[in-house]
C-alpha cells in the first residue's frame, strides 16, 4: 500500500430506507426471509425507523462550529465473546472437519497459507522498540513479518492441535509485547497503527485459549495494543491528522478503515465494549470517508454501489473492501451485524469494485462502469481508474452473502472464480480467506432489498439476487394482492425501470431457479407521477397533516407570528431557532418537490431554508442567497467540494415569497412565487442516496458558523416525484 502522498444502532434492514412514493408491505429482507402481511401507510423500511415526534419548543442551543455529531449509537454488543475476531470456534472447527475430509477448496487454502513457509518453527523474532513508516530509516517491514508468522503459527496450532506451533507463536507474541513501545513515521504512521494493530490483535485473539500463555504475558500483550497501536487509532478518527474539522474528506476510506478495524479487535481482544462501541459507531455514523455512508460514495441502479477510491486506483479499492469486510466479519462473530447494515451497503461496494476489476487475459477491464462525478480535495473523479487488482479479499464477502445468506454476488463470485485458492497478502490483510471463510452453502433466498423509487418521471426499481436464480421476474399489479403481471424478465444487472403511467402500483420481483419459480419477499408501493409525502402547515404546532405522522419538533428560538392571509407561522429567531424533522423524513425519495411559504426578515448571506443530512460531509440544502446574491440549491456527498447546484433569483426581505426546488432524474429547478428561476444538469445527489438523515432541519446549517434563518415560515411541502411548473405556481397563488 502507498503512503499519502500516492494517497440507536439501526435495524439491519435499512439501506435505501424504503421507496420514493413506494410503501413496503411486510420486511425488506436483507439475506432473505419472507416479507410479512403488515402494512404501512408510511412507507418501507423508512417508515419503519421513524417514530412520530411531538412538536414543541426546547431551550436555546449554542451554534458550534462545525455543527456537533449526534449523540454516540449503542451497537449490539453486550458480551464479548472469545475466541470472536476474524474466526471462530465454530469456523475453526469447520476448517478441522473440512481438512480431515480432504475437501476442496479447504485443502488448497491450507497450501496457501503453508508455501510462505511463516510457520516454521526454526523461525526467530526480530522486535522492535519503535516501528517507523513513511521516512528514512523505516522498518515497518521487520514488524509485518513477525506479526504474520505469529498469525500463521496460532491458525496452525488451532488447526492440528500441536502444540509446538502455539508455544512459537506465544514466543513471538511475548518478543514484541516486551519490546515495542512505539510507532513512528510521518501521517503513515496511522497506516501503521491500524494495519498492524488489526492484525497483530488478530494472532494474539486466537492464543487466548491456549493454557500456556500466562495471565501476564496476555496482560502485556493487551497493554501493548492499548498503550502503542489503539492511541494513534483513535487520534486518527478524531483528528485526521490536523484535517478533521474542514477537510476530514482529505484522507481516503482505507485510512479511516484500517484505524476502525484496529480500534474493534483491540476491543475484542482486550475486553473493552467501549472500544467495541467507537469502532461500530464511527462506521455507522462518522464524517471520515471509511465510514459506511462516505466509502460507498453513491449506489447505481442495481445496487453497484461506487467507491470512495475507485476513481484513485483499484489496489486501495480493494483495500478498502478487504478493511470493511474485515470489520464487518469481526462484528458479525461478536453478534452485531454490520454486513446487513444499510441493506447490505458493503456488498454495494464490493459487487462495484470486484466488476471494475474483472479483465480479460490481456488485462483489459471487461466492463465501464457507470460512475457519478467525485469532487473532493484531490480534485476530481470522472471515472473508474484502472482494473485486474487481484487482491485476496472476495473469499469473506462471498462466504458471508452467498454461502450463508443466500443472496447472489456475481461479480464477487467472478473475480472469487480468478483467484481462489486465495493467497496469503503482503501485509495489509491476511489473505488467505479461502481457508477461513469458506463454507457450504444454505438454501438460497427469495430476491429481497427491493427499492422503487421514481427517477426521471419514471420508476427505478432494484434488488438483492436470489443465489443460483437464472433470471428475476419484474411484476406489478394496481392492487397489493394482485394479480401481479409480468413486465420483463431480468439477468444483470438488477434492475428495471418501468414507465407505467399515471396511478398507483404494486411491484414484486421473482426468481427463476432450477427448483422454480421463488417469490419475493418485498411488495413496494409507488404513486405516479408522485404524491404528498409531508406536510407542515406551522400554523400553530409543527405536526405532519399528510397522514403519515412524520410529526416535526420546534427547537431553540421559535414562537409564533402572523402568518399569510391571518392565521400563524412559525418565528425564527435567528440565533438557535430551527425546525427537525423526524430522522430519515426524506430518506425514501428520488425525485422530489419541496416547498414553503418563507418571510424573511433581514437577509444573511447562506442561511438556509432547510439542511438535510446527518453532518457537515453529506446534505442537501436550499440557500436563500448565496455569495451572488443568488437562491441556490446545492447537494454534496463530500463536505462542500464542488457542490452539485442550481442557483438564480435573488430572494426578497420583508415580505411573504413562495419557494420551491424540484429534482427530476439529475437536473434540478428552482421557483420563486410560482416562476421558474433556474434550472441545472448534473446533480446526482438525491435523498435516497443519502440514507437516513439524522439532521433534517429547517432553517439550521450542518455547518455550525452558518446564520439561522430570522423570519417566519409556513406551509412546508414534500413531495415524492417533480412536480410541474403549473402545480407550482398553483401551490404560489
Amino acid at each position: 500500500m502507498s503512503d499519502e502522498k500516492n494517497a440507536n444502532l439501526l435495524d439491519r434492514r435499512t439501506f435505501f430506507l424504503g421507496t420514493a412514493g413506494a410503501m413496503a408491505l411486510g420486511t425488506t429482507a436483507c439475506g432473505g426471509g419472507s416479507g410479512g402481511s403488515s402494512f404501512s401507510p408510511i412507507g418501507g423500511a423508512a417508515a419503519q425507523q421513524t417514530p412520530a415526534a411531538v412538536a414543541g419548543v426546547d431551550s436555546p442551543a449554542t451554534p458550534e462550529t462545525p455543527a456537533a455529531e449526534p449523540a454516540a449509537l449503542e451497537p449490539a454488543v453486550r458480551k464479548i465473546v472469545h475466541p470472536g475476531l476474524l474466526v471462530t470456534e465454530e469456523d475453526l472447527q469447520r476448517i478441522r472437519d473440512k481438512l480431515a475430509a480432504k475437501a476442496e477448496p479447504w485443502v488448497g487454502g491450507l497450501n496457501m497459507m503453508l508455501k510462505t513457509n511463516n510457520t516454521n518453527l526454526d523461525a526467530k523474532p526480530r522486535p522492535l522498540a519503535v516501528v517507523i513508516r513513511g521516512v528514512e530509516g523505516e522498518n515497518y517491514g521487520q514488524m509485518i513479518g513477525d506479526m504474520v508468522r505469529a498469525l500463521h503459527l496460532a491458525l496452525r496450532w488451532k488447526i492440528s492441535n500441536d502444540e509446538s506451533y502455539a508455544k512459537k507463536a506465544v514466543e513471538f507474541l511475548n518478543a514484541w509485547s516486551s519490546t515495542l513501545t512505539e510507532l513512528g513515521g510521518n501521517s503513515n504512521v496511522f497506516l501503521a497503527s491500524g494495519l498492524y494493530g488489526n492484525q497483530w490483535a488478530n494472532a494474539a485473539e486466537l492464543m487466548r485459549t491456549y493454557p500456556g500463555w500466562a495471565k501476564e504475558d496476555v496482560a502485556r500483550f493487551q497493554a501493548m495494543l492499548l498503550n502503542v497501536f489503539y492511541p494513534k487509532a483513535h487520534d486518527f478518527l478524531v483528528n485526521h491528522n490536523g484535517t478533521e474539522i474542514r477537510k476530514v474528506t482529505h484522507y481516503w476510506a482505507n485510512w479511516d478503515l484500517a484505524n476502525i478495524c484496529a480500534i474493534y479487535a483491540i476491543g475484542v481482544f482486550c475486553d473493552r465494549p467501549d472500544l467495541v462501541a467507537e469502532a461500530s459507531n464511527y462506521y455507522r455514523s462518522g464524517r471520515g470517508c471509511g465510514a459506511s455512508a462516505n466509502n460507498v460514495y453513491h449506489v447505481h441502479p442495481g445496487y453497484l454501489g461506487q467507491w470512495q477510491e475507485s476513481h484513485r486506483d483499484q489496489g486501495h479499492s480493494t483495500l478498502g473492501i478487504s478493511l470493511a469486510g474485515m470489520l464487518c466479519q469481526m462484528a458479525w462473530n461478536q453478534g452485531e451485524d454490520l454486513f446487513g447494515y444499510w441493506n447490505n451497503r458493503l456488498l454495494a461496494g464490493a459487487e462495484y469494485v470486484a466488476k471494475t476489476n474483472l479483465a480479460d487475459a490481456n488485462g483489459n477491464a471487461l466492463y465501464t462502469m457507470p460512475f457519478a462525478p467525485y469532487n473532493g480535495v484531490h480534485g476530481s473523479g470522472t471515472a473508474a481508474a484502472g482494473t485486474n487488482s487481484l487482491r485476496p479479499n472476495w473469499d469473506l464477502i462471498y462466504s458471508h452473502y452467498v454461502s450463508r445468506k443466500g443472496l447472489s454476488a456475481p461479480w464477487t463470485q467472478a473475480m472469487l472464480d480468478k483467484i481462489r485458492p486465495e493467497r496469503v497478502d503482503g501485509g495489509d490483510q491476511p489473505g488467505i480467506g479461502t481457508l477461513l471463510y469458506a463454507r457450504d452453502p444454505v438454501p438460497a433466498a427469495p430476491p429481497s432489498g427491493l427499492s422503487a423509487f421514481l427517477n426521471d418521471g419514471k420508476v427505478q426499481l432494484s434488488w438483492w439476487g436470489t443465489a443460483g436464480a437464472s433470471q428475476y421476474l419484474v411484476q406489478r399489479a394496481d392492487s397489493p394482492n394482485g394479480p401481479f403481471t409480468t413486465l420483463a424478465p431480468v439477468t444483470e444487472p438488477r434492475t428495471y425501470t418501468d414507465d407505467p403511467g399515471q396511478g398507483t402500483w404494486y411491484y414484486r420481483i421473482d426468481a427463476v431457479t432450477d427448483a422454480g419459480e421463488m417469490t419475493g419477499a418485498d411488495t413496494l408501493r409507488v404513486a405516479v407521477p408522485g404524491e404528498l409525502w409531508l406536510h407542515l402547515p406551522l400554523d400553530g404546532d409543527a405536526n405532519d397533516a399528510s397522514g403519515r405522522g412524520l410529526h416535526a419538533q420546534l427547537k431553540g428560538g421559535t414562537s409564533w407570528g402572523e402568518g399569510r392571509n391571518g392565521g400563524r407561522a412559525v418565528q425564527l429567531d435567528g440565533r438557535s431557532g430551527h425546525v427537525q424533522l423526524p430522522d430519515g423524513a426524506v430518506s425514501a425519495l428520488g425525485d422530489f418537490t419541496i416547498a414553503v411559504w418563507v418571510y424573511w426578515d433581514t437577509a444573511s448571506v447562506i442561511a438556509r431554508v432547510f439542511d438535510f443530512g446527518s453532518n457537515d460531509v453529506a446534505y442537501m440544502i436550499l440557500i436563500l442567497r448565496d455569495g451572488n446574491k443568488q437562491m441556490r440549491f446545492s447537494a454534496s456527498r463530500n463536505q462542500f467540494y464542488k457542490e452539485e447546484s442550481v442557483a438564480g433569483g435573488e430572494t426578497p426581505t420583508g415580505r411573504w415569497v413562495h419557494l420551491a426546488v424540484t429534482l427530476s432524474g439529475t437536473v434540478g429547478t428552482l421557483y420563486m412565487d410560482g416562476a421558474q428561476v433556474a434550472t441545472a444538469d448534473g446533480i446526482w445527489i438525491n435523498p435516497f442516496q443519502l440514507g437516513n438523515t439524522t439532521r433534517t432541519w429547517l432553517g439550521r446549517s450542518q455547518y455550525g458558523g452558518d446564520p439561522y434563518f430570522k423570519g417566519r415560515m409556513q406551509d412546508f411541502r414534500i413531495y415524492s416525484g417533480a412536480k410541474d411548473a403549473a402545480f407550482i405556481a398553483d401551490l404560489a397563488r
